[in-house]
């Protein structure tokens, strides 16, 4: 991507249900408005698919690698609007019988899946009524910094929890964004979701774009919501609060260049 040119993205956020069926036509329709509006990439929030009443109601939704119906949706869904589609994250069978992996894939605009990144880190939290062990039911991902190249550069993939963990990050290197769907309790993320997501921007010099999970979901848990897009310098360019609908925004390479020009802070790093 030249200097001039810039890229729209856009971040679905869902409050997704029990009903695969439902999430994925409803997720469809997001999609389709989104790209209808000019997005090029669109992102869909972790558990985009479904969020059970159980933590282990997801090990019966599994799917192999490159076969079953939530990867059929990604695939047809990016190349019939002809997008690169980022699926936030879906359940898919691991070496042990009672785990998944929490995968993001990633198809172009033919519908060929490019990239897949499984999720490292595995939220737990414990706060009065609330609990999260998510390592009871996911296995943790083995391949680190997982960068795969988008039509306006190097794009990093991460979920959720990994925002916590900025060593991540640096791992991928220059990258011009970074993608972080999520489903982030409302608890955590009224404390500390925006503020990671600025610092993780600032501190890579690139643009971040973070689809959530919004609302009260069928299962009584309530996430926080807030996807957003922001630019390499910390601002906010576009963020829903809560409920569906998505965000949209452009990447511009001008402003990544002049950026990194004025504040050479990359090319700084001693470690």
């Amino acid at each position: 991507m030249s200097s001039n040119k810039s890229f729209q993205l856009a971040a679905i956020q869902m409050v997704s249900g029990t009903s695969v069926d439902v999430n994925l036509a409803r997720a469809g329709e997001l999609v389709a408005e989104a790209a209808a509006n000019g997005a090029g990439l669109i992102l869909l929030p972790e558990y985009f698919c479904f969020m059970g009443r159980r933590d282990t109601d997801k090990l019966a939704l599994r799917e192999s690698p490159g076969s079953g119906p939530i990867q059929d949706f990604l695939s047809s869904t990016a190349r019939r609007h002809g997008i690169w589609l980022l699926g936030g994250t879906l359940p898919l069978i691991s070496e042990d019988a009672d785990r998944i992996y929490n995968s993001m894939l990633v198809f172009n605009p033919d519908g060929q899946q490019i990239a897949r990144y499984d999720k490292i880190h595995l939220f737990g939290f414990r706060k009065g009524d609330e609990a999260f062990d998510e390592a009871a039911t996911i296995r943790p991902g083995a391949n680190l910094a997982q960068v795969f190249e988008a039509p306006f550069g190097p794009t990093g993939l991460s979920v959720c929890y990994d925002l916590r963990f900025p060593e991540l990050y640096r791992a991928m290197g220059n990258v011009n964004l970074i993608v972080m769907p999520a489903a982030f309790t409302y608890t955590t993320g009224s404390a500390h979701w925006e503020v990671l997501l600025r610092a993780r921007a600032i501190e890579n010099q690139c643009y971040v774009l973070a689809s959530a999970q919004g609302g009260k979901h069928e299962n009584g848990r309530r996430t926080w919501g807030h996807s957003m897009l922001v630019d390499p310098w910390g601002e906010i360019i576009s963020c829903l609060p809560e409920g569906e609908g998505y965000v949209e925004g452009s990447i511009e390479q001008s402003r990544l260049d002049a950026l990194r020009l004025s504040l050479p802070a990359l090319g700084h790093r001693t470690m």
